[in-house]
Parts: structure tokens; C-alpha cells; sequence
């Protein structure tokens, strides 16, 4: 149904709105939307009395669906000129039903009539008041469940930035806790390496220039080891800090700083004199309840050492302490072992027109005491007997074994006896005396008035001879066996030719063996190096012979005792010499 009304004046304009209300209310607007549509109407037909002019008023319902119907409100121009287009003004509601009233959209047009007209329209504005009123108590409800909710939602924002905050405390923990421990660790291995590179060294020399490039740069700037022997020695040496010097009578640890403070173990004293500006934490280096020294440290890059720096740094300095009272310890009976085994070696005889000369070269690992040895005397019918050897095994009981060996071998020579049968009663005397030890020897003879020379071996490195024209052989007829082994045997003799000029090494198999490669490329090198020497040294000096003999065949370090005799034959004329080094 469709409902058109000319407006060109108030009058026509409120009978149009009337109408469209009545009609509204006809097809079943809903009186909300009923208020809408005439209030909105209203300020539009309002707007097109003020632009003046004839308007047209359309009104028009479609029939409800399963949707619902439509109702259609429109303005247009009565003043179009024909061809132009005006855009309408339109307002679409919902409606429920087709009009049911015939003359709802008629509005009569004398005064009173539309008076009542126009109060009854505002029923729609009242009937709306009214419902707004009810929907207070509603809206009133809403506002305080929101309200509510908002206090709750608030509360929950609470509670979840506290458990985020207590999240993010945790986490910080953790990271603390976790970089804790990584550094306690990392402490703990420094503490482990460092305790092995300074127990490692048996020098104390080497101990103390260890000990600064172990803590600087890591843990500290500069760091200082003064060592002294006793009381008097804090007396003596340049300027020490008072606090390194309390350190050292006292036996604890001093920290020397502006605000000190804080560290366990350690007592407080004000700035060095030497250097207000610089904390010196000194730890005294303890052995037996005594200090031996003491370690004087600055702390890393101008910071304060915490509690657990300042004791793994104590704790370290005990270590040094302690491996360096080993090390001094160690050094003092290694020169006690090196003297006495110097004193277990004889003095070389002087034998015309036979040069001798005798080098024994400790270990340079270990005391300095084993079973390596060497010997020369003269036998009663004026030969002389050379002998070399090596007792298994390191220490005082292979050093007793050797003088043993020695004592022993001089008392059957006395009876004339040839080497392989001295070598054969050695062999009983060591297996019955000591079942558990074993030893090797080389046993030379020099015959004074014949050109040979007998020897025997057993289980020892063969002797090297060099001719006179500089060639070199190695003796390595069999041998016996090592002497004390739990085996019958008798040592045999061999003999070859020994003209004037010949020169024989005796050694000991600290002088060519190596462990990565065995003996047999050390007697190579040794045979090599002999056949190097000059005739006229060997004739001249035997000493500077057997120091160029050794100088290519000894390492910077070796690991087993050395032992040379090395014996020269000398021609006519030639002067006899012996000595000791």
C-alpha cells in the first residue's frame, strides 16, 4: 500500500506526519521505531520548509514475509525541472503486518481535529518515556553487574600481574642461582687445573713463576710471590706492602683497601702506603702451620674481589703452598740422592797408554739416585778391568744393589778371573742376595801388552768400538742373559782386535733408548756420533771427546739415569789419562 501527501506549508506538513504515524502504527511498527521514524521525519520535513518550495511525502508498506515487511518513508522535490535528478530522503523500519485501518492515513484539516491529531502522535513519545522508564531499573541491574564485573576483571588483572611479577622475580632467581653456579663451577675447575699445573712441577723456581700467569688476568691485575726462608728474610729484599709483611708473621690472609671489609677469613688493613689507590689482598703461602711466603695480589681491572673469589684465591695460595713445600722438599733430597750417588762412583785409574773418561747424568725427573754405575781397576796381573751396568728400578735400594754389585766384583777380580766369569758369579750373587731385583753389565778387560781387548755382556747394551781409521762396530756377539733372573747360565767371552788409536763406548741404555722408538736408533746415533770424533781430540783430550760424544744424543729432559766410560787406545808416545766428571 502506497500513501502520498504535498507539503508546502506547517500545516501540510504536520498532517503528512499525522498520517505516516498512523500508518506506522496501522502496519505494525513497533512504537521504538515508531518514535524514531516521526522524530526523524519531523526534522527532515522540517529542513524542507526551511529551503521552501512544494515536497512530497511518500509513505509505503510491503507485505510481511517470512522476514517481516518493510515500511518506507520518502521526501522528494515537487520543484524538479524535467531531467534533473534530486537525490530523496528515505527512512526504512520494520513493520508486522498490512495496514488494517482504511482511513488511518486521512487526517481531517480544520484546526481542532488536527490539534488532537497532533496530541495523539505524542502517545508514541509518552508510550516510549514510559518503556524507557521501565527499562531503568534494568539498565540500573546491568550497570551494577558490569560494574561488578568490572571490579572482577580489575581483581583478575591484580592477581595476574602479581603472578607475573612473582613469575619474573623467579626467572630473575633462577638466572641468578644458574650464574651462581656457573661460576662456582668455573671457580672449581680453575681451582682443579690450577692445583694440577702447580703439583705437576717438582721446581720451586717454576712454581713461583706459575703462580702469577695462573690468577692474572682472570682474577686478579698483578700479582707478586715474595718468598723468604725465615724470620730474617722479612727484613730483607725491596719495600713490601705492610700488609704482605702482617701477612707473613701472622699466617693470615691481610686486605688493604679504603673500605675493606667483607671478605671471610681475611683481616682488614688500611691502604698500602706504596699505593693508597690500589686494594692488596696478601695470602700467606703455608706449609706445616708457617708461612713461606706470600702471594700479593690487585684486584682485576680496579674492582673489589666478592667472598667467593677472595676464597677460592686463599684456597689456591694453600695449594701453592703446600707444592711448593713439596717441591723444595724434593729438591733437597735430590741433592742429597746426587751427592751420595757420586760418592758410590769410584775414581777413574790412570793406566799408561789408555785414556779413560766417565760421565754420569742423573734423571732429569725424580731424586737423583738409581742403579746406573761404572767402574775401573786394575787387575794383579796389570790388565784392566772396565765395567758398566744398571740395576733395575730407581731409588736407594737400586743405588745399595749397586755398590753392592761394585764391592763384589772387585773382590772375585782379585782371583784373575776373565769378564764372562765375573759376569757368570754376579749373576749367583744378585740371585741369591736379592731374588727380586735384576741388573745388566758389560765387563771390558784391556790387556796391557797385547792388542785385544776381551769382554762379555749380559742383557746389556752392546759396547761400540772405533778403529783407528774411524770405522765403527757394534759388539753385538750374544750375550747372556740380565743377571739375578731365576736361570743357570754361563756367561760367555768374546774377543777382538783393539790396535792402538781404537776407542770403546761403554753405556748405559739411558743414552739410546727412547720410548717412541726403541734402542736400536740410539746405538745408531751413538755409532755415528763416535765415528764423528777427531783422532787428535781423542789423542789430545778425552774429556772434550766424550762431551761432543754426548752433546747430539742427550735430550733437553731424559728419563732414565745416563752412564758413559769411554776408553781410548793411545799410539806411540801417546800420554795416559783418567778423570772423573
Amino acid at each position: 500500500m502506497t500513501r502520498t501527501w504535498h507539503v508546502s506549508s506547517v500545516v501540510d506538513a504536520a498532517r503528512a506526519r499525522i498520517a505516516t504515524a498512523r500508518l506506522a502504527t496501522a502496519h505494525g511498527v513497533s512504537a521504538t521505531d515508531r518514535a524514531r521514524l516521526v522524530s526523524v521525519l519531523s526534522a527532515q520535513l522540517r529542513q524542507c520548509l526551511t529551503k521552501g518550495g512544494g515536497w512530497q511525502l511518500t509513505a509505503r508498506a510491503t507485505t510481511a514475509g517470512p522476514g517481516g515487511g518493510r515500511f518506507l518513508v520518502e521526501v522528494t522535490s515537487a520543484n524538479r525541472r524535467p531531467g534533473e535528478f534530486r537525490q530523496p530522503w528515505r527512512l526504512t523500519v520494520a513493520c508486522s503486518a498490512e495496514g488494517r485501518l482504511a482511513d488511518s492515513g486521512h487526517v481531517p484539516g480544520d484546526p481542532e481535529t488536527l490539534a488532537e491529531a497532533l496530541f495523539g502522535a505524542d502517545e508514541d513519545a509518552a508510550l516510549l518515556l514510559e518503556k524507557l522508564d521501565g527499562q531503568e531499573a534494568l539498565v540500573a541491574f546491568h550497570r551494577e553487574e558490569l560494574h561488578q564485573t568490572n571490579q572482577g576483571v580489575l581483581a583478575l588483572h591484580a592477581e595476574l600481574d602479581a603472578a607475573g611479577r612473582a613469575q619474573r622475580d623467579l626467572f630473575a632467581a633462577e638466572q641468578k642461582a644458574r650464574e651462581e653456579a656457573e661460576n662456582a663451577r668455573g671457580r672449581l675447575t680453575f681451582l682443579a687445573d690450577s692445583s694440577a699445573a702447580l703439583t705437576a712441577s717438582l721446581n720451586p723456581d717454576a712454581i713461583v713463576r706459575l703462580l702469577p700467569t695462573l690468577l692474572v688476568p682472570r682474577y686478579a691485575r698483578t700479582a707478586d710471590v715474595w718468598l723468604f726462608d725465615g724470620e730474617s728474610d722479612l727484613a730483607r729484599g725491596g719495600p713490601r706492602p705492610a700488609a704482605a709483611v702482617v701477612a707473613a708473621r701472622r699466617g693470615r690472609p691481610q686486605y688493604a683497601a679504603d673500605h675493606p671489609g667483607g671478605l671471610p677469613g681475611v683481616d682488614d688493613q688500611p691502604p698500602s702506603a706504596l699505593d693508597p689507590t690500589l686494594p692488596l689482598l696478601c695470602v700467606p703461602l703455608m706449609t706445616r702451620g708457617a708461612p713461606q711466603g706470600v702471594l700479593t695480589l690487585s684486584p682485576p681491572d680496579d674492582q673489589r674481589w666478592d667472598a667467593d673469589d677472595a676464597v677460592m684465591v686463599i684456597e689456591l695460595a694453600r695449594r701453592a703452598g703446600v707444592a711448593l713445600e713439596h717441591a723444595r722438599r724434593f729438591e733437597h733430597n735430590r741433592d742429597i740422592a746426587e751427592t751420595l750417588q757420586r760418592a758410590l762412583l769410584t775414581e777413574l785409574p790412570t793406566t799408561p797408554g789408555l785414556g779413560l773418561a766417565a760421565r754420569y747424568l742423573p734423571a732429569t725427573r725424580g731424586l737423583n739416585i738409581g742403579g746406573d754405575w761404572y767402574d775401573a781397576f786394575r787387575q794383579p796381573d796389570g790388565s784392566l778391568i772396565t765395567v758398566i751396568g744398571d740395576v733395575t728400578g730407581h731409588g736407594l735400594r737400586a743405588a745399595v744393589m749397586m755398590s753392592q754389585l761394585r764391592t763384589a766384583l772387585r773382590a772375585y777380580a782379585v782371583d784373575g778371573e776373565t769378564p764372562g766369569r765375573l759376569l757368570t758369579r754376579l749373576h749367583l750373587f744378585l740371585h741369591h742376595l736379592q731374588p727380586d731385583l735384576y741388573a745388566t753389565a758389560v765387563i771390558a778387560r784391556f790387556h796391557p801388552r797385547e792388542p785385544t781387548l776381551t769382554w762379555a755382556a749380559a742383557g746389556h747394551p752392546p759396547p761400540v768400538l772405533r778403529s783407528p781409521d774411524g770405522r765403527v762396530t757394534v759388539l753385538d756377539a750374544k750375550p747372556g742373559a740380565m743377571l739375578g733372573i731365576p736361570l743357570r747360565q754361563e756367561i760367555s767371552d768374546h774377543t777382538v782386535p783393539l790396535p792402538p788409536g781404537s776407542t770403546l763406548a761403554l753405556y748405559t741404555d739411558g743414552l739410546v733408548e727412547r720410548r717412541a722408538q726403541g734402542i736400536d736408533p740410539g746405538i745408531e746415533r751413538l755409532a755415528t756420533a763416535l765415528a764423528g770424533l777427531e783422532p787428535a781430540t781423542l789423542d789430545g783430550d778425552l774429556e772434550v771427546s766424550a762431551d761432543r760424544l754426548l752433546q747430539p744424543l742427550l735430550d733437553e729432559e731424559h728419563e732414565d739415569d745416563v752412564c758413559l766410560l769411554l776408553c781410548h787406545v793411545r799410539g806411540e808416545g801417546g800420554r795416559s789419562s783418567a778423570r772423573l766428571s
